[in-house]
């Protein structure tokens, strides 16, 4: 694996992971609405739930890489297309504080990132286009998608953290901030392709 793969794997994962997405708002709506203590089974559940899938995504991808392994070139091909497209929705993205009535659980966390398409497509989208072009062991896709899952919860525990902080600076200079991140994954794209 190169430097500039490397590289282009780090920032789009630090981008996606940091990026608001459901989770990183549920949290930081959470702790803004109910504060650590009481929001803290919500957030163990979004954790727990973030390691989940990409568990779920490392098993995956590896049966595809050891029983369909021509599918992995398309998987690149549309996996550059999503970045692409998180691109552009990033860039066109505006905060949204609304506030959720219930009450925060565990439960509510799991699931949230169970059917949450981003980390799913994000896990399979890192895997197929930076990691099996040059690994294929189960052992080294868990491996990574357990660093995608720790970098998740590092941004979760960030949002959480500074959650007015972020969500004042977010919202007075979302649209720099955004451009900013869109460019990013679109230089995330090119190496994807280029590889």
């Amino acid at each position: 694996m190169g430097v500039q793969v490397l590289f282009s794997f780090v920032i789009y994962t630090l981008i996606n992971a940091f990026t608001p997405g459901p989770g990183n708002i549920l949290a930081l709506n959470t702790m803004t609405n109910y504060g650590w203590e009481k929001g803290k089974p919500l957030y163990f559940g979004i954790f727990a739930g973030y390691f989940f899938v990409q568990a779920l995504c490392a098993f995956f991808i590896f049966g595809l890489e050891n029983f369909i392994n021509p599918i992995m070139n398309v998987l690149t091909y549309a996996g550059a297309i999503y970045i692409l497209w998180l691109a552009y929705q990033v860039a066109i993205s505006k905060p949204d504080n609304k506030t959720s009535d219930k009450q925060p659980s565990f439960w509510i966390g799991f699931v949230l990132q169970i059917v949450n398409v981003k980390i799913f497509l994000f896990g399979i989208t890192a895997l197929t286009g930076y990691i099996t072009p040059y690994y294929s062991s189960l052992g080294t896709l868990l491996f990574f998608e357990m660093i995608i899952a720790t970098v998740g919860m590092i941004a979760t525990l960030t949002w959480i953290l500074f959650g007015g902080l972020l969500q004042n600076t977010y919202f007075k200079h979302y649209r720099i901030i955004n451009i900013i991140l869109a460019l990013l994954l679109l230089q995330c794209a090119v190496a994807l392709l280029l590889h």
